[in-house]
């Protein structure tokens, strides 16, 4: 049986997302869209989503944090990719601004360059404007913002 086309009282929805949330950090959005699916009634949804909050299941805060954290140490994201995440994930402006605070400066810094000289020797056009250019749009897509951008392409290419 399908789990959309199964039936849930309150209690075993409530298990089945306590559940869901210890297994990784989840923001609402994700646990609305699991007690859509779930077909649970707003009534309920709302009601579970209360008790996780109260039983610290959820936490926007701690979410955003970890989700920062994961995306700039494992996908060397910069900030403002992570940032269009959080806010797709429906998290607040305060939230993420307190969240960005989990990445250290210095290490920012240190990964852009990093990235930067890491695409540099995988790009292979020879003339500089061109190599510049693809060395920037790499690092705009990464998330990074462009002053810093500019200034590490013009760092490693003059």
């Amino acid at each position: 049986m399908k789990e959309s086309q199964q039936s849930y009282t309150v209690k075993e929805a409530t298990i089945k997302l306590m559940q869901f949330c210890a297994y990784r950090d989840r923001c609402h959005k994700e646990v609305e869209e699991k007690l859509r699916e779930m077909n649970m009634i707003p009534a309920a949804q709302e009601q579970i989503i209360m008790e996780l909050m109260q039983e610290n299941f959820l936490n926007e805060e701690r979410f955003a944090r970890s989700f920062v954290r994961g995306k700039f140490r494992i996908k060397k994201w910069g900030k403002i990719k992570i940032k269009q995440e959080l806010k797709f994930k429906e998290i607040s402006a305060p939230i993420i601004k307190i969240a960005l605070t989990e990445i250290d400066q210095q290490k920012y810094t240190a990964t852009l360059y990093e990235q930067a000289e890491k695409k540099l020797r995988l790009i292979t056009e020879t003339e500089k404007f061109k190599k510049k250019r693809k060395l920037a749009d790499f690092l705009l897509r990464k998330g990074y913002e462009s002053n810093l951008v500019y200034e590490t392409t013009n760092e490693l290419l003059e």
